[in-house]
């Protein structure tokens, strides 16, 4: 033992030394790197045993019976006895389609009934009682884009008319551009008309025209409807193909009005009740919670009636609207006003005290911040700092103490007037460039005035049309060039030589890193922040109530009922859109849906567009079930705390759009329109609402440069970055960059002309430019407006500027 314990092998000095075996960061490995017997996880009962093959075979089996009998009983219900009628809107993409005709053809169906809509929109109801099946079509105005977009929100499906030889014009590539940046329904594509061609002709257009339609509608088919049986094989698709389902309505009561009646207050003819008759879809109807009319804004509801059916295919016996018990009525063929409201039921009416309410905005107190009354000592300190201040003026005899504080002398006039344009300057977020240039445009105008109060022009001259066009072309081609020297130097700024670059300056700051340093997102919040509502988990709040919807623990008008809403306190313009052939659309609002929040947007650049686009400047919002105008801030989307400004809407990259707007639960989808002058909306993006966050911050960034002077070996002397030499001790814990990458910081200041001693981690180029970063938070202004006009049809426009043409100068 001794013997074997002598000669004991000992490793040597180039022994392997292998890593030791690292547990990772999955969940436990702290618990087993520190030692000891991990705790067993409590399992719920159904999980202590493992299933075996059979079983989990048996489960999936289960659960795909489930999806599918889920399928089937939604496609049944819908146009069904017990559901709603399957809702179609026609949209025409072509101005030669011939929408008349397929309507008459759908009306001309063996052993169906034909029952008109009230108002001017000119849709129809049509029921099969042999087929146990009910539609209902509805057809929007040619041209009318927020007749389409509405539509589109509702319908169960859209069926578009195609024109045989072109398929569709400009118009309708950019109503299709529309509908698919919203959300698309189940569609089918319909092509009347054809019959006029030669046979080897009508072959060769259907087969250009199936062509053309495969990067739109993938293995789409198209559905000729030129007699009544090709009609027949168009409704048996649109009954059995499936739905396609859109979040944001599928998560909320909506309704589209069948017919309308609109009851004045006692106080005014213009505000009143407007009842609204129509089937509840999407979600169970609350009569307490609010409702919003596309287009008009939000409304509470006073009660919810249950008028008979008229649309229903066994018009004697009508199923009950509530579930305990049924009711029998009358038959109502030609179903009146008056014989709807002989056996119209009260379902429910509002409680006051559940009954959400209409405030969307905080109203701030400005008290909120005092603490105390003052003491008798401030007082006293206050009174004799009056009277160390008082001055001796020179006033007319007879001017008392009050007149007299407000005359001023010469120099303390023109001091005053100084300090308010400083701080217009800084309270004003707009563009450096705007600010640099305003002497200059301001001159030229006065120069403009003065020429044009000498000059006489002969009549024959003048053509004020052509004027504003080339006054349009010249704005165009400078919002160009403003475009494309951001994108060459981007943030970069000449330093004013009028003023301080310390006091132009005096609300940004330098940090040290944009990514890791912390920047506070309750510090300096601006005014309109008081007037707005923010959630304490915005994503917690959302699933709880996503959670409640899928419960169906909501008390109201079940989906498929016939019901009369009221409405309470809706102007009458509402009823004469409504009377004008305007469809009128209802979603019921989530809570808190009507309060107003700071609201991002991530959205991507409309291929179709090409104009710049600025920030701050007004855009007209369609998001989800709302539209609005507003001015947004525009800013890059990255995973960071701290987010960069954009100056213009991108082409080649997602950005964040941020304005105030009411609060909308993701998801969402946002379409931002820019109004011409004439009038029409031009789609520039399109994309999907991110979140409602106030805390999201933007940081407006600030570049400015010098060049260097002299060039020593880690020395350099900078100049034109500043003008004086109180401007760069202010600015010397600043940190310096260089475009090729070197980093450096001020040493001190040379002369009094701005020139500073630099030092650098590395010697610098002599054609390398030397900048100076400076952020400052920015906040989007309050312009947000429920009313939005309504568009004129649209044209393409042929005055845009190509980007090649954009010359620099």
């Amino acid at each position: 033992m001794v013997m074997a314990a002598a000669g004991a092998h000992r490793p040597g000095p180039l022994k392997q030394q292998n890593k030791a075996h690292k547990g990772g960061k999955h969940s436990g490995s702290s618990q087993r790197r520190a030692g000891g017997r991990v705790p067993v996880k409590a399992q719920p009962r159904r999980r202590l045993r493992d299933l075996n093959r059979v079983d989990r075979r048996h489960q999936a089996l289960q659960l795909r019976r489930q999806r599918k009998e889920a399928v089937l009983a939604e496609k049944r219900s819908l146009g069904s006895r017990d559901g709603p009628p399957h809702l179609v809107a026609v949209v025409l993409l072509h101005s030669r389609a011939a929408a008349h005709d397929s309507l008459r053809l759908l009306q001309s169906q063996d052993s169906a009934v034909v029952r008109a809509d009230e108002g001017g929109a000119g849709g129809f109801a049509l029921l099969c009682p042999r087929l146990k099946q009910r539609w209902r079509f509805v057809t929007a105005q040619a041209g009318d884009l927020h007749a389409v977009l509405d539509l589109a929100k509702v319908a169960d499906s859209l069926l578009f008319i195609l024109d045989p030889v072109d398929g569709w014009d400009s118009a309708g590539e950019h109503c299709l551009s529309c509908l698919f940046a919203q959300g698309l329904p189940s569609y089918a594509l319909a092509v009347p008309g054809g019959t006029d061609l030669p046979p080897k002709k009508r072959i060769d257009a259907r087969k250009k025209l199936s062509k053309s339609i495969e990067k739109r509608f993938p293995e789409a088919k198209l559905f000729p409807l030129n007699t009544e049986q090709e009609s027949s094989l168009l409704l048996r698709h649109l009954s059995s193909q499936k739905q396609r389902h859109l979040a944001f309505r599928d998560r909320r009561a909506h309704l589209l009005a069948r017919a309308a009646e609109f009851v004045p207050s006692q106080d005014s003819d213009l505000v009143g009740t407007l009842k609204v008759s129509g089937f509840v879809r999407g979600q169970t109807l609350n009569v307490n919670s609010l409702v919003h009319i596309v287009g008009h804004g939000d409304f509470q509801l006073s009660q919810v009636d249950a008028p008979p059916d008229p649309l229903s295919l066994n018009p004697r016996v009508v199923k009950g609207q509530k579930k305990s018990q049924d009711m029998e009525v009358q038959d109502d063929a030609g179903n009146g006003a008056d014989e709807m409201e002989e056996d119209v039921k009260v379902l429910m009416k509002a409680d006051p005290s559940k009954q959400e309410s209409l405030q969307s905005e905080v109203v701030p107190d400005p008290m909120e911040g005092e603490q105390t009354w003052p003491t008798e000592e401030e007082l006293q300190e206050a009174e004799d700092s009056l009277k160390a201040n008082r001055r001796v003026v020179k006033v007319p005899k007879g001017t008392s103490k009050y007149q007299a504080a407000w005359i001023v002398d010469d120099g303390e006039e023109g001091s005053e007037k100084d300090d308010d344009d400083d701080e217009d300057d800084d309270m004003d977020d707009d563009l450096m460039e705007e600010a640099v240039s305003q002497e200059g445009e301001s001159s030229e105008e006065e120069a403009g005035e003065e020429e044009s109060e000498t000059m006489t022009v002969s009549e024959c001259l003048r053509d004020d049309q052509y004027d504003e066009k080339m006054e349009e072309d010249e704005q165009m081609l400078e919002r160009y060039k403003q475009e494309r020297m951001d994108e060459m130097f981007p943030d970069e700024v000449d330093t004013p030589r009028d003023v301080p670059a310390r006091v132009r300056f005096q609300k940004y700051r330098g940090l040290k890193s944009f990514r890791t340093s912390p920047w506070d997102p309750k510090e300096n919040l601006p005014r309109d922040y008081a007037r707005i509502f923010q959630f304490q988990d915005f994503s917690r709040t959302r699933k709880n109530l996503f959670r409640q919807i899928e419960k169906d623990e909501t008390e109201g008008a079940s989906v498929g009922w016939y019901v009369t809403l009221h409405v309470c306190n809706v102007p009458v313009s509402v009823m004469e859109s409504f009377k004008d052939g305007k469809p009128l659309v209802l979603f019921s609002l989530l809570p808190h849906e009507q309060k107003m929040s700071v609201l991002n947007f991530l959205v991507r650049r409309h291929p179709g567009n090409s104009e710049p686009v600025r920030a701050k400047e007004e855009l007209i919002f369609h998001c989800g079930f709302r539209r609005f105008r507003a001015s947004p801030l525009f800013s890059q989307h990255t995973s960071a705390d701290k987010h960069k400004l954009e100056r213009f809407l991108r082409p080649d990259a997602a950005l964040v759009v941020t304005v105030y707007a009411p609060i909308t639960f993701p998801p969402a989808s946002v379409l931002l329109f820019k109004q011409r002058s004439n009038g029409m909306h031009d789609l520039i993006a399109t994309g999907s609402l991110l979140s409602v966050d106030p805390d999201r911050i933007v940081i407006k960034r600030l570049v400015l440069s010098g060049h260097p002077f002299k060039i020593f070996t880690k020395m350099a002397v900078v100049r034109y970055m500043f003008f004086n030499r109180e401007d760069v001790m202010w600015f010397k814990p600043v940190e310096l960059r260089t475009k090729w990458g070197r980093r450096g910081h001020i040493k001190e200041p040379l002369g009094t002309h701005g020139h500073m001693k630099c030092h650098f981690d590395g010697q610098l180029k002599s054609q390398d430019t030397v900048l100076l970063n400076l952020y400052k938070r920015v906040f989007p202004k309050w312009t947000y407006d429920p009313h939005v006009p309504e568009p004129v049809p649209w044209v393409r426009s042929e005055s845009a500027l190509p980007e090649q043409e954009v010359e620099m100068e």
